[in-house]
């Protein structure tokens, strides 16, 4: 299942950097960065298990990276500053979300 979130990642490559979430994007790397240590950890060690989460690291780092290039090329600013901006950006679409549920799902379908 885990290889399916890593092709999908590597499949987001082509999309431009302005349709990439940057939430969805940390959570990939964060998640791999967690499970790829954990593997280490237990015993007996699950190196296959380690290199897909190794590589879900990898591919929501490069995803992350492009999404903040993309914001810094828009504006001459710092990355803290594109790093707030992007959340805020996050912020107010989940926000519509909890408000109103069923109009975000209604949006989603038609996009």
């Amino acid at each position: 299942m885990k290889w399916g979130l890593v092709l999908a990642g590597v499949s987001d490559f082509a999309r431009p950097a302005e349709s990439l979430s940057l939430s969805q994007n940390v959570a990939l790397m964060a998640t791999g960065l967690i499970w790829t240590r954990w593997c280490f950890v237990i015993k007996p060690r699950n190196i296959f298990l380690a290199s897909v989460n190794f590589l879900l690291f990898c591919v929501g780092a490069t995803q992350t990276s492009r999404i903040f290039l993309y914001h810094q090329s828009l504006k001459d600013s710092t990355l803290a500053e594109e790093a707030k901006k992007a959340a805020k950006e996050e912020g107010h679409i989940i926000e519509g979300m909890v408000k109103d549920p069923q109009g975000a799902l209604k949006r989603a379908e038609k996009a």
